[in-house]
């Protein structure tokens, strides 16, 4: 039987910590581990350009073949939007109070075995014009899209990949559906490079961890327990603070009814890490506990399944402040915005791809000028963090599926009397 990827991951991860310790004074194995740990964050580059612009193809075309928006559609949108937007803003509120990347006062890349020269980064952020927020806007609209992409503009690249699929979305019938493979072909073949890639992610695990370990000992585990306790921290909060007040103040119900209702939908998501294989028992669990009508359902859980990545969105957002502060940098209220964006942004677009916001964290690093090496050591503890997010991502689709039927005029959701419809 195929051992799963979290139980190769943990594996790799002590024995990581056993070679480091045994084998901290090799040169030669340290250069190796070097080599291999660089081979994989290449890898994860190599992602980045194709798999952001299919994703947004793909989604933008196929949300035209569904008949676009409409009522049902705009409220669903909006609140995954909506509450995208508070779970990042929550994430980067822990992350600037727990401040994991700062230990006793100093930058923790030393403890963390990140390499890089902290002036030249600092360099390197100002050159992407992260330090003005009026920068950051002008590369909103690239002056040459294929440029954006070869120099890892990600902002630019992304509005050119939202108005491209936007305009292909309009396109007549038969011209649209000759997009909609083409671009439906290179996704699909995008998610399985990725796979592939995820796959040799023990290896780049145990090579990365090696050599901090090596470099370190196991000082670096005390900056990753607080990065995991700031996460957790956020999970939590968007789960029982800033969606119970949606729910109360907006839907009119109670979160305690809507929590009982999607137990074994909440705990098969913990277990799994999967939204898209809880999907079935999310149905149930709102259909015959929450009783949601079908035609609402069945039209909010798949898209949420797919693009309302709320945990992922907060957890991508603290990972990129926490390498951040490592390096002993300050972001800029530019550079925060650029991170807010992006996390909005991709973790809609990657979100039906293997361990998706790992490949949506280098992106956002990537477009602020940060290195990548500090991925390694997130994807150590990633795992038991991709649990806690999973979750809370079912939860928002069930969130999301309670608002819109109550905003929609139905009666009987949480046994609570029919909003007057908005329409």
């Amino acid at each position: 039987m195929k051992l799963p990827l979290h139980w190769r991951m943990l594996i790799a991860l002590v024995a990581a910590v056993v070679a480091g310790v045994l084998f901290g004074d090799s040169e030669a194995f340290l250069q190796a581990c070097g080599m291999v740990g660089a081979l994989f964050l290449n890898a994860l580059k190599m992602l980045i350009v194709p798999l952001i612009l299919a994703a947004l193809m793909n989604g933008l075309i196929g949300g035209a073949e569904q008949g676009g928006l409409g009522k049902l559609g705009a409220l669903t949108f909006g609140f995954y939007v909506g509450t995208g937007l508070l779970a990042i803003l929550t994430g980067l509120a822990w992350a600037n109070l727990l401040t994991p990347g700062i230990v006793n006062g100093l930058p923790a890349a030393p403890l963390l075995g990140l390499s890089g020269d902290a002036n030249a980064i600092v360099a390197q952020v100002q050159e992407k014009g992260t330090q003005d927020l009026w920068d950051v806007i002008l590369r909103l609209i690239p002056t040459n899209p294929i440029g954006a992409a070869a120099t890892g503009d990600m902002l630019g690249l992304v509005t050119f990949g939202l108005l491209f699929g936007w305009a292909l979305s309009q396109l007549p019938g038969n011209l649209r559906d000759t997009q909609a493979a083409f671009w439906k072909g290179v996704y699909e073949a995008m998610v399985r490079i990725a796979a592939l890639v995820m796959r040799a992610a023990p290896i780049g695990v145990f090579a990365i961890v090696t050599g901090t370990v090596a470099k370190t000992g196991i000082a670096a585990l005390q900056p990753l327990a607080v990065f995991m306790l700031a996460v957790v921290a956020g999970l939590l909060t968007h789960a029982f603070v800033i969606l119970p007040l949606v729910l109360k103040l907006v839907a009119r119900v109670p979160a305690y009814g809507l929590h009982r209702a999607m137990t074994p939908a909440l705990l098969t998501a913990f277990s799994t890490s999967s939204s898209n294989a809880t999907l079935p028992l999310t149905m149930d669990c709102i259909e015959n506990k929450a009783k949601v009508p079908r035609r609402v359902s069945g039209f909010v859980l798949p898209i949420g399944a797919n693009v309302n990545t709320d945990g992922s969105a907060l957890y991508e957002c603290v990972a990129a402040i926490f390498i951040a502060q490592a390096y002993g940098l300050h972001l800029s209220f530019g550079a925060q915005f650029t991170v807010v964006a992006l996390a909005l942004i991709t973790a809609i677009g990657v979100a039906g791809i293997p361990s998706a916001s790992l490949v949506a964290i280098t992106v956002i690093l990537s477009a602020i000028g940060l290195p990548l090496e500090g991925v390694g050591l997130i994807l150590a503890v990633d795992r038991v963090l991709d649990m806690c997010r999973t979750a809370l991502n079912v939860l928002g689709d069930a969130s999301a599926t309670v608002v819109v039927a109550r905003l929609s005029g139905e009666d009987g959701v949480l046994d609570q009397p029919a909003l007057k419809s908005t329409g």
